[in-house]
């Protein structure tokens, strides 16, 4: 498949804002948590790495999508955590720490994850594009627009806190503004085949955004992690980085890119509905004052 400047570098250029956006917040505190909190950072990418991509398979599989599509679906599922996972875990007065951290951690695994998924769908579903995907180009092309910029953020921010500090907000806007407009052009590039199969795509997304979030939320509870810790798995879950499996997908096949565009049209509405469900429920546990508007309490 011959690519286009929007798929070649276009796409590249918007995950690279979006996680350089990441990389500004990030510091290697956020890194050395898993140490800190190992059993949160342990289930929280368990889900994420593992139960999700499986769940999308499963759910292709319910609903007989057609082969290029549960490709596409499965790359969703084995995506990493969004950025904006962490804002709406902030705005429900969950974890927002464990939240970044999941999100900088499934990003750097990603490198790995996302093309081993693609594969195993591609082979699961016969889905006749193997030939034109090379493994090792994913790799490189995962790699250079998640691990380098985020990298390239955090040292900017470790240089100068202040400057970097000033620049996030800014870039997070920026990102945000990029996601959308490429969302909106992967569904009306693809107009004709969402309108086709609108109803499987739809039904499928959905379920896959309710059941991973709701199953995640379970694990952690009965893994006896706390409401604040369980809300930012189950939003991690939920808020994938589209952008990445979308930029991945359409080095493949413009099909394979759909339901990453169509999952992002449910997702900040189911976990925007999760959000203010848990902001009570935080609020109570974690002792939040009525009237914060979220704000942790300061460390002691």
């Amino acid at each position: 498949m011959e690519e286009s400047i929007f798929a070649t570098t276009l796409l590249p250029i918007a995950v690279a804002v979006i996680m350089g956006s990441l990389g500004l917040a990030l510091t290697p505190a956020d890194f050395k948590r898993i140490f800190v909190e190992p059993r949160g950072v342990a289930i929280g990418l368990a889900n994420l790495l593992v139960i999700s991509p499986f769940l999308a398979f499963g759910v292709a599989a319910l609903y007989g999508l057609e082969p290029a599509l549960a490709v596409g679906l499965v790359l969703l599922g084995a995506s990493p955590g969004g950025a904006m996972a962490n804002l709406l875990t902030h705005l429900a007065r969950g974890d927002t720490a464990l939240s970044v951290t999941m999100t900088a951690l499934s990003s750097l695994a990603s490198v790995l994850t996302v093309p081993l998924y693609l594969g195993l769908s591609i082979d699961v579903f016969d889905a006749g594009v193997g030939a034109d995907v090379n493994m090792a180009g994913v790799v490189a092309r995962v790699f250079l627009i998640t691990v380098v910029p985020l990298s390239l953020a955090m040292y900017v921010r470790s240089r100068n806190p202040e400057r970097a500090a000033e620049l996030e907000g800014r870039v997070r806007k920026v990102a945000l503004g990029i996601f959308l407009l490429i969302v909106a052009g992967a569904i009306v590039g693809e107009s004709k085949t969402i309108t086709d199969n609108f109803a499987d795509l739809a039904l499928a997304t959905l379920t896959l955004n309710v059941l991973a979030m709701t199953i995640s939320f379970c694990v952690a509870r009965v893994a006896r992690l706390n409401d604040r810790q369980s809300t930012a798995i189950a939003m991690e879950l939920g808020v994938h980085n589209s952008t990445l499996a979308i930029t991945v997908a359409a080095g493949i096949a413009t099909a394979v890119a759909i339901p990453a565009a169509v999952y992002s049209v449910f997702m900040f509405a189911t976990a925007g509905a999760f959000a203010r469900l848990m902001y009570r429920r935080n609020a109570r546990v974690s002792g939040f004052p009525r009237g914060s508007g979220g704000q942790e309490p300061a460390p002691q």
